[in-house]
């Protein structure tokens, strides 16, 4: 949502009184994800690192790699102070250059080693910033979205219920507004195809009371793991041969293309100066890029082009 002009200002809101609630809910929310991921995994457990940014705050970064399901994932929380917003988010609102910002949220980005349970991608934040001479402006954003490589059309319409269902009762438009947004954002432009299958995806929500947005934020995380424990449990014992791997392999080049050139958050986090070891922990481990390579007509990965990436309704 775009920011609201002065004639209709958002709630005015104490920095200093709404951290705590905000920061209690996303650590509950680190813990409970990991909690899930290693309840499929079964045997590996998450590394935890502890960081500290130089401008103030810091973070956990939790990192599950080279397990019998996850091949790796990261589950990110942090909290981090800054005397100057970054270009990715001043772009769009140049009265708030130089104005300083706290930044909360968790991170996450799961790739798992089976080529048929999908990679899933989820983010949830909230910014607020202080300037001399106006009041604290604040607001939410995040989404998730799911990355197949060997697509089911049961897998996307779980997917994309969860989705809808994490947006009921918030606003009657919500869903079908914020997977339209989804379906841009978690484009390639240069390849002029999808990331994925999409999901939701939002940014400066500021609509309506601080409570109401907040707790939006809580309905996206929790309804991140529904949709995504269920995929994983189904996905993750599935046979499959070198040829299925290699094309997983080829496949994450799209994702690694995607967060180095497009991802928000990636370019926020390297611009404000955070900790370049947690805010790349998305990228795949193993990926490999084949020259003009295209898939043969009528394989099960012409499929993936054909019939999972063009942007759709999942939901009938």
């Amino acid at each position: 949502m775009n920011q609201k002009s002065s004639a209709n200002p958002i709630e005015v809101i104490d920095p200093i009184a709404i951290m705590p609630s905000i920061r209690h809910f996303l650590l509950d929310l680190q813990n409970r994800i990991c909690t899930m991921l290693e309840q499929e995994e079964g045997q590996g457990h998450f590394i935890e690192d502890k960081w500290e940014h130089g401008e103030g705050g810091g973070g956990i970064t939790r990192v599950l790699a080279g397990a019998r399901v996850i091949e790796k994932a990261g589950v990110n929380f942090s909290h981090v102070h800054g005397r100057q917003l970054p270009q990715a988010a001043t772009a769009k609102r140049p009265e708030l250059i130089d104005a300083s910002f706290q930044a909360l949220g968790v991170s996450v980005v799961v790739h798992p080693l089976n080529p048929y349970a999908p990679t899933s991608h989820f983010n949830v934040r909230f910014i607020v910033v202080e300037k001399e001479g106006m009041a604290p402006y604040w607001w939410f954003g995040g989404g998730f979205d799911l990355t197949p490589y060997y697509g089911f059309v049961e897998d996307c319409v779980h997917w994309h219920q969860m989705a809808k269902a994490a947006c009921d009762g918030f606003k009657a438009d919500a869903y079908a507004k914020y997977k339209k947004w989804a379906d841009q954002y978690f484009y390639l432009k240069h390849r002029q195809e999808a990331r994925g299958i999409g999901g939701i995806f939002y940014d400066d929500l500021n609509e309506g009371e601080f409570e109401h947005c907040f707790a939006f934020m809580q309905s996206v995380g929790n309804h991140y793991i529904r949709a995504y424990q269920a995929i994983l449990a189904t996905r993750k014992n599935h046979a499959y041969s070198q040829t299925e791997r290699d094309f997983q392999l080829y496949r994450r080049g799209r994702y690694v293309e995607f967060n180095l050139l497009y991802d928000r958050g990636t370019l926020f986090g390297l611009q404000s100066g955070g900790r370049t070891e947690s805010i790349l922990m998305s990228l795949p481990p193993l990926v490999a890029w084949h020259y003009d390579w295209q898939p043969q007509a009528g394989s099960a990965e012409r499929k993936l082009y054909d019939e999972f990436l063009p942007a759709k309704e999942w939901l009938r």
